[in-house]
């Protein structure tokens, strides 16, 4: 039953922090936001942290798979939200968690076969300009070639030009063999001013990239969250109703942590599908519960499993 609290209600204008004695170590560069996201014991390091306290709104209008990868380079992280099919929203977790990792598995490949209008409607449509020439057209045929912005010249070709004619042959493609070190790579793509440097098995089938991008990147963003693989850090939500399909498809994707959306908290629904998640994947999947706006509705969540909980609740239409 719904019930009015007595005391005043605040804002934040109502309050002021008192400033104390400021040291001359009190300085910007000696401070740091990193930030606990998930529970852990006194003492010991916490599985999962932020270099900055930064979320979005698990919202499809805010977390998409570009806010996921825009977070992920300031150091928070972004849940891809869950109102959308299973399968979508794993890809979209797959491709934040391909975006920056360090071996990246090629998404834009051609058949030898293929034109340069099919190089120009893949590029409209990946965004990325490196594309691996394969004998099957996927990302781990046998590398027959590559094309890059610099083969062509929109306005002096073809559209029918095939690929094989201004791309640059495999005999020509510096490479690296399967189980190269990505120190190695990046020294490789230095040492010969690549922007881009395949890595094949030892019959020469496609594996990665690893991109010179990649690298000005983490220089560019020294506070990105990476997880052990050097690929970034990714939330996303899930409800309390399809997540025997949905947590396993998200955790297959590789995601980091997951939370239960909805707008109100304090419920059996998030108890349950807490307990599956402990059930059958006991701590290893990190999943936060919410919202809640009480400690009453905080300790519930917190004893039914959860790793973090969701503290407040708004004044949108579904919210109320």
């Amino acid at each position: 039953m719904a019930y009015f609290f007595p005391e005043p209600s605040r804002t934040f204008s109502e309050y002021l922090l008192v400033p104390g004695y400021s040291s001359s170590e009190c300085i910007p560069a000696n401070v740091s936001l990193k930030t606990p996201v998930v529970k852990y014991r006194r003492g010991e390091e916490p599985a999962l942290s932020m270099n900055v306290p930064m979320v979005s709104a698990v919202m499809q209008a805010v977390s998409g798979e570009r806010m996921g990868i825009a977070l992920a380079k300031e150091g928070g992280i972004a849940f891809i939200y869950v109102s959308q099919p299973i399968a979508e929203q794993a890809e979209m977790v797959r491709r934040v968690k391909n975006y920056k990792a360090g071996f990246v598995t090629s998404d834009s490949n051609l058949r030898i076969g293929d034109t340069l209008a099919d190089v120009l409607a893949l590029k409209e449509r990946t965004g990325h300009s490196t594309m691996a020439v394969t004998d099957d057209g996927t990302g781990t045929g046998k590398l027959l070639g590559l094309v890059t912005s610099r083969d062509y010249r929109v306005s002096r070709m073809d559209p029918a030009t095939p690929v094989k004619d201004f791309m640059t042959p495999v005999e020509k493609v510096i490479s690296a063999v399967e189980g190269t070190s990505l120190k190695t790579a990046n020294d490789i793509i230095w040492d010969h001013k690549l922007n881009a440097l395949p890595i094949l098995t030892e019959d020469g089938r496609l594996v990665s990239f690893v991109f010179r991008k990649d690298y000005d990147s983490h220089k560019d963003n020294p506070l990105e969250l990476l997880d052990g693989q050097k690929r970034y850090v990714v939330g996303a939500g899930i409800n309390t109703r399809d997540y025997e399909e949905r947590v396993p498809a998200l955790v297959d994707a590789g995601v980091d942590v997951l939370v239960i959306d909805s707008s109100e908290g304090y419920s059996e629904w998030q108890a349950r599908t807490l307990k599956w998640i402990r059930d059958r994947y006991g701590d290893s999947v990190k999943v936060g519960a919410g919202n809640v706006v009480d400690g009453e509705g905080f300790r519930f969540l917190a004893d039914a499993g959860a790793d973090f909980v969701k503290i407040g609740i708004g004044g949108g239409s579904i919210c109320i």
